[in-house]
C-alpha cells in the first residue's frame, strides 16, 4: 500500500459533484462559429499561417509558435477561416485578444495523420516532436507547453512521475469522468510520458470520493508498475505541491518547481491527449468540459472542440435563463465570473457553473480584519495571508514578496474561512499584478539603459578612432614637411636652389613680358578715349629684388663660414654667389626699366 503524508491546512467546502456525475460525457457538437485564440498556453501566441478565406481541414495546422515557449493551434474541424481579429477571450479581467474565427462547413473533415505503431522504436526527440505538433499543453492549470515540462534540466533526474486525478475543487468532474470512460487511453498515456522520463515511479494520485474512476484505473493499470494511490478528500489535494507531498512527503522549495526534487506532475486529461497523439495522430482540438449548475437543465460533462462558445454548449445543457444569476468559469474556490457568454473554451478550460441566485449569492460586503488567524491556519502553503493582505491593500509590493506572495498558489481556502468576508485572494492577485507590471518596466528600463550605454561607447570609440587618425594624418603631414626642409637644405648645400630661383625669375619675367604684350595690343586710341597705359607692378619688382638682395647676403655668408671650416665647399658656394650676384643686377636692371617706361608713360599721358 501506498504511503501517504498529509499537508498543512486546508478546507473541506461542499463538493456538489453529484450533480454532473449521473450522465455519461456527451459529444457537444459543431457550433455556427469556432473562435480560436492564439495565446491557450503559457509563452509566447502563435502566429497564424492562413488567411481568411482560406478553406482549412480539421486537426490542420493554423497558427504555430516559431520562436520561444509555446505549441501550436489547429483547426477544430473542417471550415473556412472568416475573420483574424481581437475577440474576448478566457481571462480574470474579460481583455480580448486575437483570434482565428473559423465557421465551419458541417463535413468535419479530418487532414492527412500519421499515428504511430510503436513509439519505442523511435528517438526520444521525435515523441516529444511529436507531442509539440500536436498542440499539447498542460490541461489542469496554466497550460504549460507538455513537450517542454517533458525535458527536465540534465541535472535534476525525475524519480517519480505523478499523474493527478485529485480534481479536488467544488462542482469540477471532468478527470473523474475521464478516468472513468477513458481510463486505457488515460494509463498509455502516462506510459508514453514515462518511457520518455524513464521514471523508478509512477503513481495516479486519486481522492476517495471517486469510487468508479479509481476502480477503472485499477483495472487499466493491472499488469504494470504503475500504482493507484488513494488520497483523502481535503481541498486543495489536487493542487501541484501539495499532491506532492501527500505521494512522497517531500516539499518543493519556495519559488521552485516539483523537477527541483526529483518529481513530475501531470494531468488526467494531458495523458489521455498525448495517447491520442501518439497512438492516433490527432492533435488536441477537444477536451472534457464540466456543466454543471442549478441553472442547467441537462448538468453532464460534455466533449467539445476547442473554440466553442460558452453560450452553445450552455444551450447543449440546457440552460434555463430565467433562473441563471452568476457564471464562473472554473470552479467556485479558484474560478472568475464571467461577464459574457461569448468567449471560447480554450484547452485549460475544465469546467462552467451556471448558479442560481441562492447557489451562489453574492459575497457579503468586506468588513475590517478582527485577526482570527483562520485564514494562517488554512493556507496550505503555510504563508501569512493577513501580513500579505495588508501590504497588498497598503501598495507595499516588496514587502508582499518578502513574505513569499509569489508562493501562493491562489486556491482560495483564505478568503473561503475569512469571517469578515474580505476577498483575499483578489489582493493577492492584484499585487502580483502590479509586481510583474514593474518588472516589465524594470527590464524595459535596463533595456533602454543597456541601450544607451552602448550607443555612448560606440560614439566614443568613433571619436578616439577619428582623433587617432587626425593624429596620424598631422604626424604624416609632419614628416612630409620635414623632409621638405631637408631637402631644401640639401639643395641649398649642393647649390641647386640657385638654380631653381633663377628658373622662378625667368618665368616672373616671361608672364610681364606677355602682360606687356597683351596691354599693347588692347591700347589702341579710340575715338572717345583715351588709350589704356599699362602700369608695372613697381612693388612686386622691388619685393623679388629685397629678397635676391637677401639671398644673396645669405650666401655670401655661408661662403664666409664654408671658406673657414671646408675648403672643398667653397667653389661650389663661390659659383653660386656669382649666380645669385648675376640674378640681382638682372633684377636691377628691370626694376630700372621698369621705372623709366613708368615716368615715360606718366609724360606721354599729361601731354594728351
Amino acid at each position: 500500500m501506498t504511503q501517504l503524508w498529509d499537508f498543512s491546512g486546508g478546507v473541506h467546502p461542499f463538493e456538489n459533484k453529484h450533480q454532473s456525475t449521473s450522465r455519461p460525457i456527451r459529444m457537444a457538437g459543431i457550433p455556427e462559429r469556432l473562435v480560436l485564440p492564439l495565446q491557450q498556453h503559457i509563452g509566447e501566441p502563435a502566429e497564424v499561417i492562413v488567411e481568411v478565406g482560406e478553406r482549412v481541414l480539421k486537426g490542420q495546422k493554423i497558427a504555430d509558435v516559431t520562436t520561444g515557449m509555446g505549441v501550436p493551434v489547429h483547426a477544430s474541424t473542417s471550415g473556412v477561416i472568416e475573420a483574424i481579429e481581437l475577440r474576448p477571450v478566457p481571462h480574470p479581467s474579460g481583455m480580448s485578444d486575437w483570434c482565428v474565427v473559423l465557421k465551419p462547413d458541417g463535413e468535419d473533415q479530418w487532414c492527412q495523420f500519421e499515428p504511430i505503431g510503436d513509439y519505442h522504436k523511435l528517438d526520444r526527440e521525435k515523441v516529444l516532436h511529436l507531442i509539440r505538433e500536436a498542440g499539447i499543453a498542460g490541461m489542469g492549470g496554466a497550460g504549460f507547453p507538455t513537450d517542454i515540462k517533458l525535458r527536465p534540466p540534465r541535472d535534476r533526474k525525475v524519480e517519480t512521475l505523478i499523474l493527478n486525478g485529485a480534481e479536488c475543487e467544488p462542482y469540477i468532474t471532468a478527470d473523474d469522468m475521464t478516468m472513468r470512460e477513458h481510463a486505457t487511453e488515460v494509463v498509455n498515456g502516462l506510459k508514453v510520458m514515462a518511457w520518455i522520463l524513464r521514471p523508478s515511479r509512477c503513481v495516479v494520485g486519486i481522492e476517495d470520493n471517486k469510487p468508479e474512476a479509481i476502480a477503472a484505473m485499477r483495472e487499466a493499470v493491472q499488469g504494470t508498475q504503475i500504482e493507484i494511490a488513494v488520497i483523502p478528500t481535503k481541498y486543495p489535494s489536487g493542487g501541484e505541491k501539495q499532491l506532492v507531498q501527500i505521494l512522497t512527503g517531500l516539499e518543493v522549495p519556495s519559488g521552485g518547481i516539483p523537477a527541483d526534487i526529483g518529481v513530475m506532475c501531470q494531468n488526467v486529461g494531458t495523458a489521455m491527449a498525448v495517447s491520442r497523439a501518439v497512438f492516433e495522430g490527432k492533435p488536441l482540438i477537444s477536451r472534457i468540459v464540466t456543466v454543471t449548475g442549478k441553472a442547467v437543465g441537462e448538468p453532464g460533462n460534455f466533449e467539445i472542440l476547442v473554440g466553442t462558445p460558452v453560450s452553445y454548449l450552455l444551450e447543449s445543457a440546457g440552460l434555463q435563463k430565467s433562473q441563471l444569476n452568476r457564471l464562473v468559469l472554473g470552479g467556485p474556490m479558484m474560478g472568475y465570473t464571467l461577464t459574457t457568454d461569448t468567449i471560447p473554451l480554450v484547452k485549460t478550460s475544465n469546467c462552467i457553473i451556471a448558479a442560481t441566485i441562492d447557489e451562489l449569492p453574492a459575497p457579503p460586503p468586506e468588513q475590517p480584519c478582527i485577526r482570527c488567524s483562520q485564514c494562517a491556519e488554512a493556507c496550505p502553503m503555510e504563508l501569512l495571508p493577513q501580513q500579505l493582505f495588508w501590504y497588498s491593500k497598503a501598495s507595499e509590493f516588496e514587502k508582499a514578496e518578502h513574505l513569499n506572495l509569489f508562493d501562493c498558489i491562489e486556491c482560495g481556502a483564505c478568503s473561503y474561512v475569512c469571517p469578515s468576508s474580505i476577498p483575499l485572494v483578489q489582493y493577492y492577485r492584484y499585487a502580483k499584478d502590479e509586481i510583474r507590471k514593474q518588472r516589465a518596466e524594470q527590464l524595459k528600463s535596463d533595456h533602454a539603459r543597456e541601450r544607451f550605454e552602448a550607443r555612448q561607447a560606440r560614439l566614443e570609440r568613433e571619436q578616439q578612432e577619428k582623433e587617432l587618425r587626425r593624429k596620424e594624418r598631422a604626424k604624416a603631414a609632419a614628416e612630409a614637411q620635414a623632409q621638405k626642409q631637408a631637402e631644401a637644405e640639401q639643395s641649398v648645400a649642393e647649390g641647386e636652389a640657385t638654380d631653381e630661383r633663377a628658373a622662378k625669375a625667368a618665368l616672373v619675367q616671361q608672364a610681364l613680358e606677355r602682360k606687356k604684350a597683351k596691354a599693347a595690343q588692347t591700347a589702341e586710341p579710340a575715338p572717345a578715349a583715351a588709350p589704356a597705359v599699362e602700369q608695372p607692378d613697381i612693388e612686386t619688382l622691388e619685393k623679388q629684388l629685397m629678397q635676391a638682395e637677401t639671398k644673396l647676403s645669405t650666401m655670401q655668408g655661408m661662403l664666409e663660414e664654408a671658406r673657414a671650416q671646408q675648403a672643398d665647399n667653397v667653389e661650389k658656394l663661390e659659383r653660386a654667389v656669382a649666380k645669385n650676384h648675376d640674378r640681382v643686377e638682372r633684377a636691377r636692371e628691370a626694376l630700372a626699366e621698369a621705372r623709366g617706361q613708368m615716368a615715360t608713360n606718366t609724360s606721354d599721358a599729361s601731354s594728351e
